[in-house]
């Protein structure tokens, strides 16, 4: 089974994009972030034509998540702790009953100390309490998407010039640890992996050409299926498109 991750920065601009990745790639799960469209204008027809199953959750101009399937998800849940969610940011499907995704676009958090990013620590937190209470309801379990987090500074370009900056503070890190703790590994480090590999780069000053990037998107598994897993990477090429987002796949291939 082939899971994969993508921040497509807008789903309208770049369907075209993910409907050819999708078939491309041939995978058989793919969570999508910011994908920037209200539920009633979501392009539900145009990805079942294409044979895939899908459901989502969203709003204009900004968040929203999807995750598009080549089997039917046997249940959806769009709540936080049984809470509706003002930002649309949490996509829960099950196929099945020995498989959960779950979908994240965490919160960015602007800066250090803003109120932004208060609310993503609080925002965490309350996504750890879902999971700890659900994580006994399937034998594998994949929590993966933008996290806008780099665990370690090995994910960072430049860990001095980011070093307690958002996206690499000790909080925010922190955080992520307890996502860990639950018993999660973070699939893209279970094997060796060439330097400098990033899924983000900022559109601005080049960084993608020269490199400067974040690896931010991640895939984790639960133990079960982490011991299943045989291969993780990046896809570097959608960020080669004409209009790319300023993400690119990650990916992960379990022999389930």
């Amino acid at each position: 089974m082939k899971i994969a991750s993508w921040n497509v920065n807008s789903l309208r601009v770049r369907l075209p994009q993910v409907l050819s990745w999708l078939k491309k790639s041939d995978v058989d799960i793919l969570a999508i972030q910011e994908t920037k469209v209200e539920d009633s204008s979501f392009p539900i027809k145009e990805i079942t034509d294409a044979g895939f199953f899908c459901d989502f959750t969203g709003q204009k101009t900004y968040n929203g998540v999807t995750t598009i399937s080549k089997k039917a998800p046997s249940e959806t849940i769009k709540l936080i702790n049984n809470k509706e969610q003002e930002q649309k940011r949490f996509l829960l499907t099950r196929y099945g009953k020995n498989l959960s995704v779950l979908n994240l676009y965490v919160v960015n958090g602007q800066e250090v100390g803003a109120e932004k990013y208060e609310y993503k620590l609080s925002w965490l937190k309350n996504v750890t309490a879902h999971l700890k209470k659900d994580l006994k309801k399937t034998k594998y379990y994949v929590v993966l998407g933008d996290f806008n987090i780099a665990p370690e500074d090995a994910d960072v370009y430049d860990p001095e010039a980011w070093k307690d900056k958002i996206l690499c503070s000790k909080k925010e890190r922190l955080s992520l640890k307890k996502i860990f703790d639950l018993g999660f590994k973070d699939t893209f480090r279970i094997f060796p992996q060439e330097k400098e590999m990033f899924s983000w780069w900022d559109y601005r000053t080049g960084a993608f050409r020269r490199n400067r990037g974040l690896r931010i998107d991640l895939i984790l598994a639960n133990n079960n299926l982490a011991n299943k897993c045989i291969k993780s990477y990046i896809d570097f090429e959608p960020r080669k498109n004409e209009r790319p987002s300023d993400h690119t796949p990650v990916v992960s291939i379990f022999d389930i």
